[in-house]
C-alpha cells in the first residue's frame, strides 16, 4: 500500500564511516516514504576546514528535515552526534557511533520477532565474539544488542575474550535491564560455552577498544584468539532451530565459515532487510 507520510521531506545523510547497507536502506526508505535522501560524506564537507558541530547542526537542521549521522570514530562518534542534536532543530538519527548501533538493533529484534515469535520469554541470546583479520570493528553492535534484548525477554550470554570488554557503564546498564525485566545475564570467556543451548547466535567481531591501545598491540591482541570462528561445530552446540545473525560485512571463513553465513540456520539477508522497515518506522515517527 502507498505510504508516502513524508512526502517533500528531506533527511541529510553524513558519513564519517563507509557504508553498504546503512546508506542504501535509508535512501531507500526514504524514497518509498515520498521523501529524498541527500548522501554527504563528510571528506567532501568543510569539517576538516573548520565547520563545527554547532554549525553543521544549525545549519542543516535548517535545511533537512532530519540529520542521520555515522560517525564510529572511538572515543569521538557519540559525542559529535549528541554536540550536533544540541545545536539542531531537526531530529537527528544515530546510523552508528561508537557506543550504540540502535537502528540495526531494531531490524535485530525485528527478525527475532519474525523467526521466534513475541514472546521471547526464557529465550537465550548468545552475542559472542568472533575473531575477524580485516579491522579492529566497533562495538557498538554488542552494547546494543546487551542493552535492547533483555527489554523483551531474552536471557542474555554475552562471550568474549577477557580483552575484548565492552564498556563498564554499558555492562552496568545491562545488567540492571536484566533485573528490571528478570532476565537472564551473564558473561562467559569461552565461545563454546556461549553457543550451548542458545536460540540465537549473534557472533561477531569488534576491536579490543576498551582495553587496548595502538594498531600493533590490537593486532596482536586478536590474534591469539583464531579460533573464535563460527563454524558449523560450534552451530551444533546451538539448539536444533537455532538461528544465525550477523549485521553484515562479515570476513568469511574467518568470522563465520561459508557453511553457517549460507547455511538452514542462517537468517542475515532477512535481518539486512529488516533495516529498511525498522528505519522507515523510525523516520516516519520523527520526521512526519
Amino acid at each position: 500500500q502507498p505510504h508516502a507520510y513524508l512526502r517533500d521531506k528531506t533527511l541529510g545523510m553524513l558519513f564519517f564511516f563507509s557504508s553498504t547497507r546503512t546508506r542504501t536502506s535509508f535512501e531507500a526508505g526514504m524514497a518509498q516514504l515520498g521523501g529524498h535522501a541527500a548522501f554527504v560524506e563528510s571528506k567532501t564537507t568543510q569539517i576538516s576546514h573548520g565547520d563545527t558541530e554547532k554549525e553543521i547542526g544549525e545549519i542543516l537542521g535548517r535545511y533537512f528535515d532530519g540529520i542521520a549521522i555515522r560517525h564510529v570514530d572511538w572515543g569521538i562518534g557519540n559525542r559529535y552526534l549528541n554536540l550536533v542534536a544540541s545545536a539542531s532543530r531537526s531530529p537527528i538519527l544515530n546510523m552508528q557511533c561508537d557506543y550504540y548501533h540502535p537502528h540495526q538493533c531494531l531490524a535485530d529484534l525485528m527478525t527475532i520477532w519474525e523467526k521466534k515469535g513475541r514472546n521471547l520469554r526464557g529465550k537465550k541470546i548468545v552475542v559472542s565474539w568472533a575473531y575477524a583479520a580485516s579491522y579492529a570493528k566497533p562495538i557498538s553492535v554488542p552494547q546494543s544488542l546487551i542493552l535492547q534484548m533483555p527489554r523483551f525477554g531474552l536471557d542474555v550470554t554475552l562471550a568474549h575474550p577477557p580483552e575484548f570488554e565492552l564498556m563498564p557503564e554499558i555492562m552496568d546498564q545491562a545488567r540492571e535491564q536484566a533485573r528490571k525485566y528478570k532476565t537472564g545475564f551473564e558473561v562467559v570467556d569461552s565461545m563454546e560455552e556461549g553457543f550451548k543451548d542458545a536460540d540465537i547466535v549473534y557472533a561477531k567481531s569488534w576491536g579490543p577498544l576498551v582495553t587496548t591501545e595502538g594498531a600493533d598491540e590490537i593486532t596482536k591482541v586478536t590474534q591469539k584468539y583464531e579460533s573464535w570462528i563460527t563454524d558449523e561445530r560450534k552451530m551444533a552446540l546451538a539448539k536444533d532451530d537455532a538461528i544465525y545473525m550477523h549485521p553484515l560485512p562479515a570476513d568469511r571463513n574467518i568470522e563465520v565459515t561459508d557453511g553457517v553465513i549460507d547455511g538452514p540456520h542462517s537468517v542475515v539477508f532477512d535481518e539486512a532487510e529488516n533495516r529498511l522497515h525498522a528505519q522507515k518506522a523510525v523516520m516516519a515517527l520523527t520526521m512526519a
